[in-house]
């Protein structure tokens, strides 16, 4: 048998030829034939072998190179109330390719994230609306926060920053409340859109139960639901978990003005912040705010607070044409949670502009207002109770 035809009939295992022919002169062609098909037998038997041990145990040899990702950490009230800071890992070096956006929906409530919003809201340096979720509010709430405390103002949650929220009390974060006859019994009402059409309600109220529950508690209404799947928040007797926040309430409050005492506001355009100080300078509160719109836009200089109404009317000025608003008469909306200045209405001296709440608490600091400065209802509410008559209220532009 010549050297050709066995390099036909019979794969050689060595990739250079000169050392199969030398093979083939020392051992001759016959020897060197059953050699080689020995060798060929064996390496396939190795690689059904191999194949079948892949089989057999599943994608472990593929996770060698990418381990799976660990569970996230359920969102109950006993995961938000035990989870506790830890060190962000560095990421490595490697270059990846640009993830596509995410939207807000499409970011999963984070337990720490709840427990640190919680936090700052009893703080009085408020996130705006919990929800579990990084963005401007929750950094700008940070931010304000460290300083006031004498840390760096980075916006960043790190160990140090942490320790000092968890210091400030031992209540749980996370709390179950019990929904009783008058939660479901309202009132609730059906908000039209248009301006119009509202002023013709008779109150401006929650439109459902969820909306309320959500609004009373700081809370934002898709953290409500997340936080009790399945439950029916209409129903009374059903306990769910809330933030373990002082409760938004509604009326008038007494004794006004409440300590700590506000002199001096400061409304931060950039930072999208209203800062509250007491006598002696200290910050005592921060909210996040929507400031202005291209109709209406924020002024600038210094003013001062000449009165707060607690479920103002809202009274329309035709000559600001807001969009959407077709009559040129001036109209009345009645009070009510969903007014479009919210549960409340700081007076400042310019005329028809103000510090307010609103029925979209969840746009605050997020969106443009129609033109005052916007926080949601119970930080309205808040600052309304403590700052004094004829507090100073500067606009900052930088």
């Amino acid at each position: 048998m010549g050297a050709a035809h066995l390099r036909s009939s019979t794969r050689c295992p060595w990739r250079n030829g000169k050392a199969c022919q030398r093979f083939i002169a020392w051992q001759g062609p016959v020897t060197t034939r059953k050699v080689l098909t020995t060798m060929h037998e064996n390496r396939t038997r190795c690689g059904l072998m191999l194949l079948a041990l892949g089989w057999a145990s599943g994608p472990a040899f593929a996770t060698d190179a990418k381990t799976t990702p660990p569970s996230p950490v359920p969102i109950t009230l006993d995961a938000i109330n035990a989870v506790a800071f830890v060190e962000p890992q560095a990421e490595a070096e490697t270059p990846r390719k640009p993830a596509k956006a995410s939207t807000s929906k499409d970011l999963r409530p984070d337990p720490l994230l709840i427990k640190v919003q919680i936090l700052l809201d009893r703080a009085r340096f408020s996130p705006g609306a919990i929800d579990g979720r990084n963005g401007d509010n929750l950094s700008g709430a940070l931010s304000a926060y460290a300083a006031a405390q004498g840390l760096p103002a980075t916006g960043k949650l790190d160990r140090s920053l942490f320790e000092k929220l968890q210091s400030t009390g031992g209540d749980p974060v996370a709390v179950n409340y019990t929904i009783t006859d008058e939660d479901v019994k309202g009132p609730f009402a059906k908000i039209p859109a248009k301006f119009e059409e509202q002023g013709r309600l008779k109150a401006m109220d929650y439109t459902n139960t969820r909306e309320m529950l959500a609004e009373r508690f700081h809370m934002q209404r898709d953290l409500l639901s997340a936080l009790n799947p399945g439950k029916p928040l209409d129903t009374a007797g059903t306990v769910i978990t809330v933030a373990g926040v002082v409760p938004l309430e509604r009326g008038k409050p007494k004794d006004l003005p409440r300590v700590p005492k506000v002199v001096r506001i400061e409304v931060d355009k950039e930072a999208h912040r209203v800062q509250a100080f007491g006598e002696d300078g200290t910050l005592l509160r921060s909210y996040p705010a929507s400031i202005g719109s291209e109709e209406k836009p924020a002024p600038t200089g210094s003013f001062k607070v000449t009165r707060a109404a607690f479920d103002p009317w809202y009274t329309y000025n035709p000559k600001y044409a807001f969009k959407g608003v077709k009559t040129r008469r001036s109209f009345k909306i009645a009070p009510g949670p969903n007014n479009p200045v919210g549960a409340v209405w700081i007076d400042l001296s310019i005329p028809s502009y103000g510090i307010h709440g609103t029925p979209e608490p969840e746009k605050v600091g997020k969106t443009e207002s129609h033109g005052c400065i916007r926080l949601t209802n119970w930080d309205a509410r808040d600052l309304a109770s403590h700052v004094e008559k004829n507090a100073k209220v500067d606009f900052l532009d930088k």
